[in-house]
């Protein structure tokens, strides 16, 4: 059996805590009752925390510790999750300066196997840590611009819902622990075993992305108001066909220098954000109103259907058949 340890601390998600646990433990059970076969568990979990003490969760669940992840006998975890930060990360991640230089041990671990995980917004200890140094990773979408300044070395993907680089993995937003659970069952005990696991928990093993539940609020955070009243301005006239001289020029910059600066402002060139602009008026439409997709492709400024679609599977991970099954009215 593998050896799988929780990390629990004060401010954590409950649910992606005792979530993640019961699907581990019940990895090779659940499905073998369901058939009437002798269950064959895969798994020991623990939830450790600092010195053992029990941890208040942030929706105000006290959960009883397993043990003590700074205890000298602590090094036969064949994997170790870090769970969602729910309350201020700020203060959690500064009132766990310890499990932060703990968990920065690992960077010295090389194996083929992932064995260090977070969930979320968990993500932040990894890279406090310096675990994601160079590193692919993904965390919310909703604090991936606070990840970015605050962790430029890593190579954030927050469009994706799991992302694995060599022995580290991690989800994202909030009850991407599903995700990251099924994935790690299948790494460690096989893709039988992940397949009946997902059955048995009715879990979508097929998702990808979280891009379909981001917004583009998170472009707009930033200082260069060059920038934002360009932003206010293609809000009404995405739809237009527009070059990159022609935005130079309202935004009364070199297209050099416009590239430079929408770029560091939003993470995105002008053309691609265009492209978001142009994609979250189609997956409102899609969600909200019957209109048809060819329709909703003209209406934003696209005549090809077949590459209106390759487009917006590319931002939202699903087609938008797919999209308005699963989010329309």
């Amino acid at each position: 059996m593998y050896t799988v340890s929780i990390i629990g601390f004060d401010g954590a998600l409950a649910s992606a805590v005792t979530g993640i646990i019961d699907l581990f433990r019940l990895a090779g059970v659940t499905w073998a009752r369901i058939h009437g076969d002798e269950p064959q568990p895969w798994f020991r979990t623990r939830l450790l925390t600092r010195d053992g003490e029990p941890c208040k969760c942030i929706n105000g669940l006290t959960l009883v510790s397993d043990g003590a992840w700074n205890e000298p006998d602590r090094d036969d975890s064949d994997l170790i999750i870090i769970p969602t930060i729910g309350a201020p990360i700020e203060k959690v991640l500064a009132g766990n300066s310890q499990l932060i230089e703990w968990l920065g041990n690992f960077r010295t671990r090389e194996t083929p196997n992932v064995h260090v995980a977070s969930n979320c917004t968990g993500a932040f200890f990894l890279a406090e840590a310096g675990l994601l140094n160079g590193r692919e990773a993904t965390t919310h979408w909703g604090f991936s611009n606070q990840f970015r300044e605050r962790y430029p070395a890593v190579q954030l993907h927050p469009e994706k819902l799991v992302t694995v680089d060599g022995p580290v993995a991690c989800a994202g937003g909030g009850m991407a622990w599903w995700d990251l659970g099924v994935y790690l069952v299948e790494r460690f005990a096989g893709p039988q075993v992940a397949r009946e696991l997902a059955k048995a928990f009715v879990i979508d093993a097929g998702r990808s992305s979280q891009a379909p539940y981001s917004v583009l609020q998170a472009k707009r955070y930033h200082s260069d108001a060059v920038i934002l009243a360009l932003q206010d301005w293609l809000d009404d006239h995405f739809r237009e066909s527009l070059s990159l001289p022609a935005l130079a020029a309202r935004a009364g910059l070199s297209e050099r220098s416009l590239l430079r600066r929408f770029r560091q402002a939003t993470g995105d060139t002008p053309n691609t954000y265009l492209q978001l602009l142009r994609v979250e008026s189609a997956r409102r439409q899609l969600e909200s109103s019957g209109r048809s997709i060819d329709a909703i492709t003209r209406d934003i400024g696209y005549e090809d259907i077949s590459s209106f679609s390759r487009l917006f599977r590319k931002h939202t991970g699903l087609s938008p058949g797919a999209y308005r099954a699963r989010f329309g009215r």
